[in-house]
């Protein structure tokens, strides 16, 4: 049994073994999974794939005279605004209004890259926030903040998808031929991060991890998140299951591990690099870190049917290999995530840890809550009675009132209806609807 704080330690001194996942395979199978947890200390894993539920929060700093940004478009894509004065958050799929091929996704990218973008925004005008529009550039160095909330990351494991249909179909997945024509799939297999500590006994809230080119943290789990799915005999899921949500100061991003890109028939997506360390801190930890690709299996699933039935169920190595077998048929195989790429951050990441720059992190929550998918179902269309305000104590009436008829009493609204004079002073002042003066 190892610490993290006992790692740490090893990190600083500059006598940590960390590997990379692919490593730790290899020497498992030299060796034994007793032997990694005897000598490795850190195995790095990462992946470098399109995960669509990614987006940026900006904050764009006031104009003068200030205004309330509302409607907010950063060179033709949408910025949701519904936030405050200037804040937005720009998503990785939103499209451009007037080029489909063209979002979200490369707004991130170019602004990481410092590139200028064309500001266009509005708003309704306020006493507070008297400008009404604005138009301009802005870029990275400009604005205030600008960092990556991504609510869905690094998916543990994902179906591999073909099309049995007569016709060809454009997907998440990429393009998929007739009459399985080919199979793509997306992970990086025995290097994907939630497919090495599938239990997630490591990594939770507050995991430092390598998030496009620097540091960044898992906050909280990933949308989507279950932990109900049937694993292999080596006790890895079998499909779709857990993921994590991530946040990184995107300025100090490396465009190298962050591309937009567009899925024809599809939309626009987002390369997304990351790369998480799991620190072996047992005998249980390092027999999941040292799973290879034929010990990893995922679902085939058939786009070209309704419901995407599962076909068969395969392994990274056979995916890796570049064909399977499908009814007798030997079909195409091809990733649409990047394994060179996943290489790249796991080696370096290994050489911020070993170099005693990055050190790993003890989760703050480990996410073993269990959780399964819910399905979209429509509710009653039943019209729901609507709630009477209810008055929070904020105080924002007391100071309008001329004869202290309205108090604060230790933090308690009180109302003297003997001091109230009708005058009507506090009337539109309840920022909750609380009618004023109250009748009580």
């Amino acid at each position: 049994m190892k610490t993290v704080e006992q790692i740490n330690e090893k990190i600083k001194r500059g006598e940590a073994v960390v590997m990379t996942a692919e490593e730790v395979v290899q020497l498992a199978r030299e060796s034994s999974v007793k032997e990694v947890a005897k000598k490795v200390d850190v195995v790095t894993t990462a992946t470098f794939a399109p995960m669509c539920s990614s987006g940026a929060f900006i904050n764009f700093g006031h104009t003068m005279p200030p205004m309330r940004m509302e409607k907010i478009q950063l060179s033709g894509v949408d910025v949701y605004g519904g936030l405050a004065a200037v804040d937005g958050y720009v998503g990785a799929t939103q499209e451009s209004q007037e080029d489909k091929t063209f979002g979200g996704a490369h707004i991130i990218e170019a602004l990481i890259k410092g590139k200028n973008l064309q500001l266009k925004t509005s708003g309704k005008g306020t006493d507070c926030y008297p400008r009404k529009q604005f138009e301009g550039y802005i870029n990275k160095e400009v604005i205030n903040d600008f960092f990556l909330f991504n609510p869905r990351n690094a998916y543990q494991n994902y179906a591999a998808a073909t099309n049995s249909s007569d016709l060809t179909i454009y997907t998440y997945m990429g393009k998929l031929l007739p009459n399985f024509g080919n199979v793509t799939y997306s992970t990086s297999g025995e290097l994907s991060p939630l497919l090495k500590d599938p239990n997630m006994y490591t990594i939770g809230l507050g995991t430092r991890i390598f998030l496009c080119g620097t540091d960044g943290y898992v906050i909280w789990p990933g949308t989507q998140f279950r932990n109900d799915v049937e694993t292999n005999r080596y006790g890895v899921p079998i499909s779709a299951a857990r993921t994590i949500s991530v946040i990184g100061d995107a300025k100090k991003m490396n465009h190298r591990y962050i591309k937009a890109a567009y899925f024809k028939g599809y939309g626009v997506t987002l390369f997304v690099g990351i790369g998480v360390p799991i620190p072996i801190l047992n005998e249980e930890i390092a027999f999941f870190a040292s799973l290879g690709n034929e010990q990893i299996e995922t679902e085939v699933k058939d786009y070209g049917k309704e419901g995407r039935p599962t076909l068969m169920r395969v392994n990274y190595a056979q995916l890796r290999s570049g064909y399977i077998e499908i009814g007798g048929k030997k079909v195409k195989t091809s990733s649409i995530s990047s394994l060179s790429m996943a290489r790249e951050i796991a080696a370096v990441l290994k050489t911020w840890i070993e170099s005693g720059t990055f050190l790993i992190t003890s989760p703050v929550q480990l996410f073993n809550e269990e959780r399964s998918i819910k399905s979209l179902k429509e509710v009653s269309a039943k019209i729901e009675k609507e709630d009477k305000p209810e008055c929070v104590d904020c105080g924002a009436c007391v100071s309008l009132c001329p004869f202290d008829a309205l108090l604060l009493v230790d933090g308690k609204f009180t109302f003297l209806r003997e001091k109230c004079t009708m005058c009507l002073q506090c009337s539109d002042a309840c920022p909750v609807g609380v009618k004023l003066p109250p009748d009580e």
